[in-house]
C-alpha cells in the first residue's frame, strides 16, 4: 500500500515509519519542511497549517502531527495544542473531500484524554467523553477527522495512552529521574496509568489500516492498566534504582497548574475493540515492555 504519515518524524512517527517499510508499503511522509528527507520514507511533502496537503497517490493516510501536549499549560501552550489538532486534521480532511481519488481509510491520532478522569471503571471505547481540557481537545480532534466519512472513507480514531520507547515520549522525562534515584510515586500513587509499548502502538496503526472492519475509536493501549505506584516500582525495577521519592498532589499543582490534572487524573483504559478484532500485543504486560525497553542498555553498562 501507499501509506501517507504526518508527524512521520515525531517519536511515534519514525517507528512506525520503519514499520511500514519492513512490511514492504511505500510511504510518503508529511512535514513542514519538505526539503527535509525523512528515514525510510520514498518522499516528503508540505503540510501546513494554512493549506490543504498533496495527498494524491496515498490510499492510506495516518495522521499523527500534533503539539506535544507534555509541559506547563499557559494560555499560548494550550492554543498551540488545540489548533494544532483542529487545523492540521481539517487541512487533511478537506483535502480529501476535495480529492477525485480520496484514500480508502484514515487513521487520525486521538488521546485517552478523551475520557478525562475514570476512577475506578474499567473505560472501553463505547464509554462517554470526559471533562478537562484534553477531553475536549480529543472531541474537537475527532469530529474533525469524522468529516472524511463524507467521501465514504473508513476513519479510525487512535486513541493513545502513555506511550513507552526508549527515545521519546514519557520515558524519555521519567527515566533520567529514576536512574538518579529520585522517582516515585506522583499523587496519592493510587490512580490508574494505561500505557502501550511503541511498538505495539505503531503495529495496531497500521493493523486499523490494513483491517477493514476496524471503524470509529480504537483504545491504543495495553491490556492490563496498572495503578501509579506499581508503574513506578516497575520502571525502578527496569533500571536497578530504588523508588522512595514521591511527588506530592499539591507540589504538582504548583508546578504544573492545569497540566498537573494529566499526572493525577486516573485513566483505566482497556483495549475491547483492538482485541475484539483479534489484534494480539506484543508486550501486553508492563515488566515485559521495561524489560524489552531498558534490558540492552542495562546490559551495555555492566559490561
Amino acid at each position: 500500500m501507499n501509506i501517507g504519515i504526518t508527524g512521520a518524524n515525531g517519536f511515534i512517527g519514525r517507528r512506525l515509519v520503519e514499520l511500514a517499510c519492513a512490511r514492504g508499503h511505500r510511504v510518503t511522509g508529511f512535514s513542514r519542511d519538505a526539503s527535509r528527507q525523512i528515514p525510510g520514507c520514498a518522499e516528503t511533502r508540505l503540510f501546513l497549517p494554512n493549506e490543504n496537503p498533496d495527498i494524491s497517490g496515498c490510499e492510506v493516510l495516518i495522521h499523527l502531527a500534533g503539539e506535544n501536549v507534555f509541559g506547563l499549560w499557559t494560555p499560548e501552550k494550550k492554543r498551540r495544542i488545540l489548533e494544532s489538532r483542529r487545523t492540521g486534521t481539517r487541512r487533511l480532511v478537506d483535502a480529501i473531500l476535495s480529492s477525485s481519488t480520496p484514500p480508502r481509510v484514515l487513521v487520525s491520532g486521538s488521546a485517552i484524554g478523551f475520557y478525562g478522569d475514570t476512577g475506578e471503571n474499567l473505560t472501553g471505547e463505547n464509554s462517554p467523553s470526559g471533562e478537562g481540557f484534553l477531553a475536549e481537545t480529543s472531541q474537537i480532534w475527532e469530529q474533525e477527522a469524522l468529516r472524511a466519512r463524507e467521501k465514504g472513507v473508513r476513519v479510525v480514531l487512535l486513541r493513545t495512552g502513555i506511550v513507552l520507547g526508549k527515545n521519546g515520549g514519557a520515558l524519555r522525562v521519567m527515566a533520567p529521574v529514576f536512574r538518579a534515584g529520585l522517582g516515585g510515586k506522583t499523587g496519592s500513587g493510587t490512580q490508574w496509568m494505561s500505557w502501550i509499548h511503541l511498538d505495539d502502538v505503531t503495529a495496531l496503526a497500521l493493523f486499523a489500516a490494513e483491517t477493514g472492519s476496524v471503524d470509529g475509536p480504537l483504545n491504543a493501549v495495553a491490556p492490563e492498566p496498572v495503578r501509579n505506584a506499581d508503574f513506578t516500582r516497575s520502571l525502578a525495577s527496569a533500571l536497578h534504582r530504588p523508588a522512595i521519592f514521591s511527588a506530592p498532589a499539591f507540589f504538582l499543582k504548583s508546578v504544573f497548574g492545569e497540566f498537573s490534572r494529566e499526572l493525577l487524573d486516573s485513566k483505566r483504559i482497556i483495549p475491547e475493540r483492538a482485541l475484539a478484532a483479534g489484534f494480539r500485543h506484543r508486550f501486553p504486560e508492563l515488566d515485559v515492555a521495561l524489560e524489552n525497553l531498558f534490558k540492552s542498555k542495562i546490559k551495555n553498562q555492566k559490561s
